[in-house]
């Protein structure tokens, strides 16, 4: 056990519909353990607030509010960032040892995706280096389901992923109305899902019809289709249903867009020039159709990362239960892992946690199995499809209102007092 007892829990990266059930399930149990953890505190904004030492008492919080977070959805409650640690950046790294000493931290539980892994696995060796006794434990997020290696063996999913996936089935059933009822004029309607190059959220368009029955094409990233290819395959749909959905990864290769970067150096499409929807749209029309009428585009921005009204209810559970089964690693098997989940063979979904190093997820990055990618390159298999459609669930969830809208979480501004000087982090200089 660590000197200290007092916790830092973090977050960075994009949000998920769940991820503040995992950091209720942090706070729950290490409220059961009071021998064990002291105080809990989040480090507001990630990391950026570990280095500004602006920490969020959630020890303190009224329950009614910590019970909330269940469905309180993104990272609103106690904020994310994407602010990365470089290996030159001593000055931060120093920073962070400094202040979890202030503060007596001998817990950090840091929630996020292969790059927020990576964060973690690099404190937890720098604290051991600087003399800190730091349990450092990561927890899994994020909603493209790239954390991790493609034979599934470290992790099965990621929580955020499953909520997601119904997001798009559900859209893809409700375009399917549109699109039906609008093909006259609009027969062509072009979708474009997040997940930047790797294909899992286009492909659980696929869930809305497992049967194959809509004109529903599926472009990934990995499939390596050109837009002239794209054309006649949607021509090809049209002149035989008359109409014709396509989901387009926003990570499909069109030529520029005029991307823009993030800290991590990931292309920031949402704040790019232009989209590839709007790109595949530009091209479908100028080339012409095969029918009579034009081709329309709809791009979801955040609201498939955040939507709580589409959250699956099996991945708010797994993600609670990922958050305690953390907070159970730190206390039993020390520094340096990370809580995971997988999944038993068989028919029945039935799942187990587990722990995985830090090391081996730390900028890992799963892709989409190519024997999951249909031949004809515009669709995805069964297989896919039966490791997906456990994951969305069958229920939606019910979310707390008050007077005609959702009652969030509302954690009260309940800071530990700064007990070091004011620091401004070096990228932010």
């Amino acid at each position: 056990m660590p000197r200290f007892k007092n916790v830092i829990v973090a977050q960075s990266g994009g949000p998920t519909p769940v991820i503040n059930n995992s950091l209720r399930g942090v706070v729950d149990a290490c409220k059961a353990y009071k021998d064990k953890f002291g105080t809990v505190y989040a480090g507001f904004h990630g990391v950026e607030g570990i280095l500004k030492e602006e920490l969020l008492d959630l020890s303190h919080q009224p329950e009614d509010e910590i019970a909330l977070l269940r469905t309180t959805p993104t990272a609103g409650s106690i904020g994310t960032c994407r602010y990365k640690l470089k290996k030159h950046q001593e000055e931060d790294f120093e920073r962070v040892v400094e202040v979890l000493k202030a503060h007596e931290v001998g817990y950090l539980f840091y929630i996020g995706g292969n790059d927020s892994m990576d964060t973690a696995n690099k404190i937890s060796i720098l604290a051991r280096e600087k003399g800190l006794d730091l349990v450092a434990t990561g927890i899994p997020k994020t909603i493209d389901n790239d954390v991790g290696d493609s034979a599934f063996k470290l992790i099965d999913h990621t929580p955020g992923y499953g909520s997601v996936a119904r997001y798009w089935a559900s859209m893809v059933q409700n375009a399917n109305e549109e699109n039906a009822g609008s093909c006259p004029a609009d027969p062509v309607l072009v979708m474009q899902a997040m997940g930047r190059k790797i294909g899992f959220i286009p492909a659980a368009a696929r869930l809305a019809d497992p049967k194959r029955e809509l004109p529903l094409q599926i472009y990934m990233a990995e499939s390596n289709v050109t837009l002239e290819e794209m054309a006649d395959n949607v021509n090809d749909l049209l002149k035989q249903a008359g109409r014709a959905m396509v989901v387009v990864g926003e990570g499909m290769d069109v030529g520029s867009i005029g991307e823009t970067k993030d800290a991590f150096g990931h292309t920031q499409f949402s704040a790019s020039q232009t989209t590839v929807a709007q790109t595949v749209i530009n091209y479908l029309n100028k080339v012409g159709l095969a029918v009579r009428g034009t081709a329309r585009g709809q791009v979801p921005g955040t609201d498939q990362r955040g939507s709580i009204t589409f959250a699956s209810p099996v991945d708010l559970d797994e993600a609670y239960k990922l958050g305690q089964k953390a907070a159970e690693i730190a206390m039993e098997d020390g520094n340096g892992y990370m809580s995971t989940i997988l999944r038993r063979p068989g028919i029945i979904y039935d799942v187990y946690y587990d722990k995985v190093p830090l090391e081996l997820v730390a900028n890992s990055e799963r892709t989409f199995p190519k024997t999951w990618i249909a031949t004809n390159k515009v669709d995805v298999t069964d297989d896919f499809i039966n490791y997906a459609k456990p994951l969305i669930g069958e229920d939606f969830v019910s979310v707390p209102m008050v007077g005609g809208i959702m009652r969030f979480a509302k954690l009260k501004p309940i800071f530990a007092e700064k007990k070091l000087k004011t620091y401004v982090p070096q990228t932010l200089r």
